[in-house]
């Protein structure tokens, strides 16, 4: 079986932290909250680091003028950050 290629995990780690901002979603709270666990935050970024789409998700952040509602569809953590969000 192929193993796939990660990407750098500070760069992930900054990008999926930076997207759940834009939605105001703070990771900290969400974790001191039990909606999130420590294990959850890290298959979120390994998840980021995984999909590819790194160049697509920095433009997306680069466009962004106030909170979003919604994570990006592209974004392979869109399900997880919107329910988070709510």
């Amino acid at each position: 079986m192929p193993q796939i290629a990660l990407g750098d995990i500070e760069k992930h780690f900054w990008l999926t932290r930076s997207i759940s901002r834009c939605m105001g979603i703070s990771m900290t709270e969400a974790m001191a909250e039990g909606r999130l666990s420590p294990d959850g935050y890290a298959e979120l970024v390994t998840r980021c680091r995984a999909a590819g789409c790194d160049v697509q998700c920095e433009h997306w952040m680069s466009t962004q003028q106030g909170p979003v509602a919604r994570a990006p569809e592209f974004c392979a953590n869109a399900e997880t950050l919107n329910r988070l969000k709510t």
